[in-house]
This record gives C-alpha cells, sequence and structure tokens, in this order.
C-alpha cells in the first residue's frame, strides 16, 4: 500500500503544480462573469440556487459561464502540510522549497489588515448560505486555522519568524473578531458577525488560540479556550455524537465535521496537557468508528446515510485515526478506508480522485481544495504516519 500512496501523492503533486495550484471549487459559483453584469444577485436566492447547481451539476460549466480556476488559500495550506509530511519522510529539499514557495503566496493573501488588524484568510470566491452572504476575502475561522497551522509547520522546519508572526497572530483575530456569547453559549463564529453556534468551527478556533497560548504562555487564551471547548462538550450527545450546530437545518451527524470536533479536542488536550477531554474525546472516537464508517471501510457521509461517498470525508478519517486513535486497530482502519476510496472513488484514467460519488449517479468534476489538496495531505501524513510508526 505505501508504495500506491507515494505514487498517487507524487501525482496528485505535479497534476497540482502543472495548474499552477489553481483549481475549481464546490461554492465558486459567483465568481461567474455574470455577477459582474447583475453584482445585487450574488446576494440573492438566485445566488443561492446558482452556487448549488453548479455545486451538484455532475458537467462542469465553470468555463462556459466564465468561472476561473484560482487558487484557494485553504487549499494551498493543505498542500504545504502534505508537503511538510513528504519532506520529514523523505529529507528531499524539493517538497519544503515547493512549501515555502506557497506559504510566501499566503502571506500576501491575507484579509485586508486595516479592517480586521490582524492576519487572517478566506476564500477566493464570494460565497451566500442560507443565514448569510460572505464576500470574498472576508476571513473565516477555517480557512484562517488551516493556513495558520501551514505557516506554523513550515516555521518549525525553517524557524523562520516570518511564517510564525502571522501563524500566532492569527489567534487574536479569532479572539477579537470572532468570541461570541449569545443565547447562554460561549463560542467562537464561523465568520465575524455571525451568530450561529457550529461545534468544529468554534472547536477550531478554541484549538488554535489554545495551541497558540502554549507557545505564548498566555493563560488569558488558555481559559478562553477551555471554556469554548467546555461548550462543545457540555452539548456532546450522550451516544458520543454531535450534531452540526444550533439551527435547525444543522441537526445531522456527518463524517468529516465529527472528526474535525476529535481533532481539535485532541489539539487543545495536547497543547494544554490536559485530561479533561479525554472521557469526551473516547465517546466520541467510540462512535465515530462505530456509526460513521461501513464494515467495508466505506467511510459514510452522514451517520444514517453512506451517501455522498465523498474524498472530504475520508481524508479526515485517516487523520482522526490516527491522530486522535493511533492504535494498532486505528492504523489498520485508516489503510482500509483509504483502500475503500480506491475502489469507490478514484479515477486511474485521469489519475485523480472524483468528487462525490451518489447512489446514482457520480459527480467527477475535479475540485483542488475540496478534494485534491485533502487527499494529498491525509496521504502524505499516513505515510510519514507510517514511517514513523510501524512497518508497513
Amino acid at each position: 500500500m505505501k508504495e500506491t500512496v507515494i505514487k498517487i501523492t507524487d501525482t496528485l503533486l505535479l497534476s497540482a503544480k502543472d495548474k499552477n495550484f489553481s483549481g475549481y471549487d464546490p461554492f465558486d459559483g459567483l465568481n461567474s462573469k455574470l455577477f459582474n453584469i447583475y453584482p445585487s444577485l450574488r446576494n440573492s436566492i438566485f445566488g443561492l440556487a446558482w452556487i448549488q447547481l453548479h455545486k451538484r451539476l455532475g458537467v462542469n460549466l465553470r468555463p462556459i459561464f466564465g468561472i476561473e480556476a484560482k487558487r484557494n488559500p485553504k487549499g494551498i495550506g493543505l498542500f504545504i502540510l502534505g508537503l511538510l509530511e513528504n519532506y520529514k519522510s523523505t529529507g528531499d529539499q524539493k517538497y519544503l522549497k515547493e512549501a515555502t514557495y506557497l506559504a510566501d503566496w499566503l502571506l500576501t493573501q491575507q484579509s485586508d489588515r486595516s479592517q480586521w488588524e490582524y492576519s487572517c484568510w478566506g476564500y477566493h470566491f464570494d460565497w451566500k448560505a442560507r443565514a448569510f452572504f460572505v464576500p470574498r476575502g472576508k476571513p473565516n475561522i477555517i480557512t484562517t486555522i488551516y493556513v495558520a497551522q501551514a505557516l506554523y509547520a513550515l516555521s518549525e522546519i525553517t524557524n523562520d519568524m516570518k511564517y510564525l508572526d502571522p501563524a500566532i497572530d492569527s489567534a487574536h483575530f479569532i479572539v477579537e473578531h470572532l468570541y461570541t456569547e449569545r443565547d447562554n453559549r460561549s463560542f467562537f463564529a464561523y465568520i465575524p458577525g455571525e451568530e450561529a453556534f457550529v461545534h468544529n468551527a468554534s472547536l477550531w478556533g478554541a484549538a488554535w488560540v489554545a495551541k497558540v497560548a502554549s507557545l505564548t504562555n498566555n493563560d488569558i487564551y488558555k481559559e478562553l479556550a477551555l471554556n469554548v471547548a467546555r461548550q462543545s462538550v457540555q452539548e456532546q450527545n450522550n451516544d458520543g455524537s454531535w450534531v452540526y450546530g444550533s439551527r435547525h437545518h444543522h441537526q445531522f451527524i456527518d463524517g468529516f465535521h465529527t472528526g474535525y470536533n476529535l481533532e481539535a479536542l485532541r489539539m487543545i488536550s495536547d497543547a494544554l496537557a490536559t485530561t479533561e477531554f479525554e472521557s469526551s474525546i473516547d465517546k466520541g472516537l467510540t462512535y465515530y468508528k462505530q456509526y460513521l464508517f461501513e464494515p467495508d471501510g466505506t467511510a459514510k457521509y452522514y451517520h444514517n446515510n453512506a451517501f455522498p461517498l465523498d474524498m472530504h470525508s475520508v481524508s479526515q478519517a485517516i487523520l482522526t485515526l490516527l491522530k486522535v486513535g493511533g492504535t494498532p486497530e486505528d492504523i489498520m482502519m485508516a489503510k482500509t478506508v483509504l483502500q475503500r476510496s480506491l475502489e469507490t472513488l478514484y479515477l486511474p484514467q485521469k489519475k485523480r480522485f472524483c468528487y462525490q460519488k451518489n447512489r446514482f449517479f457520480t459527480n467527477n468534476v475535479d475540485y483542488i481544495r475540496w478534494t485534491q489538496a485533502w487527499v494529498y495531505y491525509s496521504f502524505s501524513f499516513l505515510n510519514n504516519y507510517g514511517s514513523s510508526h510501524e512497518k508497513d
């Protein structure tokens, strides 16, 4: 399996480099030149429907409607994390050189500091959701944290403060602009000004604030991270699961967000050297492994429905099983999940993975941030993890 993983990651990296790490995204529909003519439609029901049309179609109509392939800061962060895993496993300077090149680009893509004060990042497209509209470049917590993790990981290797400083600075953005108290909850919001409580966003915010607290000996940040984490632990279901969030349309349980929650709790626990959340992690991981996978290793999207099969679920499964679990059984399960994804979602002629497989049709559109970047990072992590922890 190791040779297969290396071959796939090498091929995905070469393909990404050939495209200058640019690509399409499931949610980039509002980048269409149509909205240059009718800009008011972006923040409307039409804009929401337009995004969903392009996201759900199995045919990529983006070139027809003037939607260009572009770099996504979160996708670049994921590639950097994968490149650094490959560098650590091989010692080959080409991976470090590529990671440094991409990190330098990320430094130029920060959201407007005159408005947000601190280092933070958003998507390269306008985004319309049910409850809010997010203009291009407005920072969000998930993109910021994955970029910050990538810059921090690079700084650990290079000892270059130009990567460490913005990684640490991003925690100040999270605290100052995303911390929210509403409906008797304390949490980190997904974007500035949004009041919906979403577990994975809040926990990832707490995780990065906890990490920075440990790096800078900031007791205020430590307590804030613990209190925010306690909010989600308090609302964990008795069986170990979490629904996505607090709103009526958030009452679903899915695989990759559950994995996010568990990975974030593990980061908090490790950063702050606390055992407070071990029971929650154990209970959540047990639920995750029991209800979010089929016996054959298929990573399910929802706890009660495997479809759509999605490489995002697969990639997060690999990371969760190794980072949160890490037992020999978890390692074997991660390999089984990976092998199953090769059988169900890999496109051998195109040498990449499809976006999603539904019950009756497959969406083969090539999404770099949602699919290929996640595959590259998770597969590279598994390869390096295996080299460090076990004989293949």
